[in-house]
């Protein structure tokens, strides 16, 4: 056994000093590599169109109910309350300027959806596939800043945002590209493009994350007196993607499921940002 658990101790080791090097990493660079990360589960499934005719969509309805979840939770420990707290020590009213980040991240989702809605109506059918991917992909933009401005508050010290609660952000929207990258692809497959085509434009559809992550810490590092609401702009939006994308999506066909995978969510990133942040 002791060859074991020298490996197990070596193991432990190496984590703990990955985990040590990224903490001391810039935020911009953390923002980068976490926002890779959402991107690469974005492929990982639009890849399943590849070698899948059919998905369980019991496990994705499940997942999207986890990530649902743990993004409402995440935009009010993570994000929310943050701002609020910032507004605060900023000298000014700590609901004013959060109310009209969360409207605007909010009303940013919904004029989208509502643009590309009539776009769809307008086209052809081979072509709602690739307007759903530009709707995924515009809907990407704002998740990809809201983990740049986690990092970027965090390297600020502003109060409420720490590491574990960053990096659970990111975790949290990886889970829910993961569905959303084969929910891209597989439409794409259906309506004539190849397999490796859907596969790229699922995956791409994800690209902008880390583009995003990166100017969104740029940012809150550069103009801290616009951080709160760019914490609840993002906020916001996150909340809108919940509602507009993944809560239908995922009650529609095994709502008991999707229910228990959002509670289960919710609890995770309450008890790990509380227990840990």
């Amino acid at each position: 056994c002791l060859p074991h658990i020298h490996i197990i101790k070596v193991g432990c080791e190496n984590m703990s000093n990955i985990i040590e090097s990224f903490i001391k990493l810039n935020p911009i660079l953390q923002a980068f590599i976490c926002t890779l990360f959402t991107f690469g589960v974005t492929c990982a499934g639009a890849s399943l169109v590849l070698f899948m005719k059919k998905v369980n969509h019991k496990i994705l309805d499940f997942m999207m109910g986890i990530s649902s979840g743990i993004m409402i939770a995440a935009a009010f420990w993570s994000l929310i309350l943050p701002a609020i707290n910032l507004c605060n020590k900023l000298g000014k009213e700590g609901y004013i300027i959060p109310a009209i980040g969360i409207m605007s991240g909010g009303l940013f989702i919904v004029l989208s959806d509502v643009i590309l809605d009539k776009l769809l109506k307008l086209e052809a059918s081979n072509k709602k596939s690739i307007l759903l991917a530009s709707a995924v992909t515009l809907h990407n933009i704002p998740e990809g800043m809201a983990i740049g401005v986690a990092f970027g508050s965090l390297a600020l010290g502003i109060d409420d945002v720490s590491i574990v609660s960053a990096v659970l952000l990111a975790f949290g929207i990886g889970i829910q590209n993961f569905p959303e990258g084969a929910c891209v692809a597989m439409p794409l497959k259906n309506n004539g493009h190849t397999k490796y085509k859907a596969f790229v434009i699922g995956s791409l559809s994800a690209i902008v994350e880390p583009i995003s992550g990166v100017l969104g810490a740029l940012f809150a590092l550069e103009v801290q007196n616009a951080l709160p609401f760019l914490l609840t702009f993002s906020a916001g939006a996150m909340i809108a993607v919940v509602c507009s994308e993944l809560i239908p999506d995922a009650f529609k066909n095994h709502k008991s499921i999707a229910t228990i995978g959002v509670v289960i969510g919710f609890i995770i990133m309450m008890v790990l940002d509380v227990a840990l942040g």
